[in-house]
């Protein structure tokens, strides 16, 4: 009963706390500095009946991104453009002898109340046999236009259409904005776009249930941790995002289960948090900048 009693109030303040932020990223001066917030974390990857070892680099920078074209604005030439959060997420583990890198890329616009949703996701898959790529763009500001494009002869070339439907990609970015714009509850989730590529899924939602609570397991250390959770009951998946409680919510892993390719036995990814640091790393590539690599951990 105490444990309860403790998270409730726990949970209560953070409430309040990111209540009284609204919108952390338009409101705190960290995502204004004009730099990219570099994380790298420690990968155990579900993948054929087994965990295989990994790195992911996740990096967060805002940047300002045109509505019509959706793409970014370079020469500000037109109007038609919003502030945006971006994420880019790059994995790579291997499977025995070979290797497989997925790349993600996602642009959220800060402002929540004019743009609700994400604008545009775009994901790709490389390994040995060759190459997904899986791009959805937002239309009429209800529906995800989707265009996939693979080398597996049953799935071939598709441009289809998901109607009203939260992305599940877009959970990180707006989790820094404030956890509290989170859905939760029962409702339309599109998976994330490198899942549908490795587990061949339709290009379709599907229901989730969602919630929103304090976290105190073992598995990630650490005060006053909040976890968001997602749980697929057709695809037998769990999503658990870990995230600080204050801003800017740092987030210090996640754990992804799902059935095994082949013998169908869930299993659990890992990705836990090793390195972050602030870096204006489009301006760092030089020979000489190659220390950042190992301060960072980078393979």
């Amino acid at each position: 009963m105490k444990k309860l009693k403790y998270s409730l109030i726990i949970y209560s303040f953070f409430v309040v706390t990111a209540l009284a932020q609204k919108n952390n990223v338009a409101t705190n001066s960290y995502w204004s500095e004009g730099k990219a917030e570099v994380n790298v974390y420690e990968v155990s990857q579900n993948r054929y009946q087994e965990n295989h070892p990994g790195q992911l680099i996740s990096i967060f920078v805002t940047e300002d991104f045109l509505t019509d074209k959706q793409v970014k604005n370079e020469y500000y030439t037109n109007e038609q453009t919003t502030w945006i959060l971006k994420n880019i997420q790059l994995k790579k583990f291997t499977t025995g002898v070979y290797d497989y890198s997925l790349f993600n890329s996602v642009f959220t616009p800060i402002d929540r109340t004019k743009f609700p949703k994400s604008l545009k996701v775009s994901a790709s898959s490389q390994e040995w046999c060759g190459t997904m790529y899986t791009q959805f763009n937002l239309i009429f500001n209800t529906d995800y236009k989707v265009e996939h494009r693979s080398y597996f002869e049953k799935e071939g070339d598709i441009t289809t259409r998901i109607k009203r439907s939260f992305l599940e990609d877009e959970v990180f970015n707006v989790l820094r904005m404030n956890p509290l714009l989170l859905p939760t509850g029962r409702l339309q989730f599109i998976p994330p776009a490198n899942y549908i590529q490795l587990k061949h899924l339709p290009l379709q939602s599907f229901e989730g249930a969602a919630s929103l609570t304090s976290y105190n397991k073992k598995e990630i250390l650490g005060g006053n941790l909040m976890e968001y959770k997602i749980e697929y009951a057709q695809l037998k998946r769990t999503m658990s995002i870990i995230f600080e409680n204050k801003a800017p919510y740092k987030i210090m892993g996640w754990f992804e289960t799902f059935p095994s390719s082949f013998d169908g036995k869930q299993r659990t990814t890992s990705v836990i948090l090793k390195k972050q640091k602030m870096l204006p790393y489009w301006s760092q590539n030089s020979l000489k900048n190659e220390y950042l690599r190992e301060e960072l951990g980078l393979r």
